[in-house]
């Protein structure tokens, strides 16, 4: 008999309850039964950090976190970033600074630097920025567009 639990969850502002198994992860959850595509799954160790999403706005490995342990949160993905068709100031800023190449790390740079700048007062210095974007990994980039797009992003929002 499998171990299932009925959750309920928000996920981009909107409301879902489903039934899943306890084994499954968060990842599996947004991405299999909800249809939230835009979580990658990469080493499903939370090295990478591809999966990063943000739990009641925190970010977190989704491969690491159980759908069970979401129930009554709020989860945001890559989707809600974005209004409609209108890309969010830090997905543009990815894009003019070349933050991205092939892609498959971009939701969760993009899921980790939206916590990060949603605590910053201020603009933080590149090594700052530097630091925190190395909690994870990408093979493409080589690091230095993301950063300038976290701290282009973060004077933007400063005024």
């Amino acid at each position: 008999m499998k171990d299932i639990h009925l959750i309920a969850l928000t996920v981009n502002g909107t409301e879902h309850e489903i039934v899943v198994e306890s084994r499954r992860t968060l990842a599996d959850v947004l991405r299999h039964d909800l249809g939230y595509t835009g979580t990658h799954v990469g080493c499903e160790h939370g090295i990478c950090g591809a999966c990063t999403v943000l739990l009641d706005g925190q970010p977190v490995r989704a491969c690491l976190i159980f759908g069970v342990q979401a129930d009554g949160c709020e989860v945001r993905t890559v989707e809600g970033l974005a209004d409609g068709d209108e890309l969010s100031d830090l997905q543009k800023a990815f894009s003019r600074c070349h933050g991205l190449q092939c892609g498959f790390c971009t939701p969760g740079f993009l899921m980790l630097a939206e916590a990060y700048l949603s605590e910053q007062d201020g603009v933080p210095d590149e090594s700052e920025v530097r630091e925190v974007m190395a909690a994870n990994l990408c093979r493409c980039t080589g690091y230095q567009g993301i950063v300038d797009a976290v701290r282009q992003v973060a004077e933007e929002r400063a005024g």
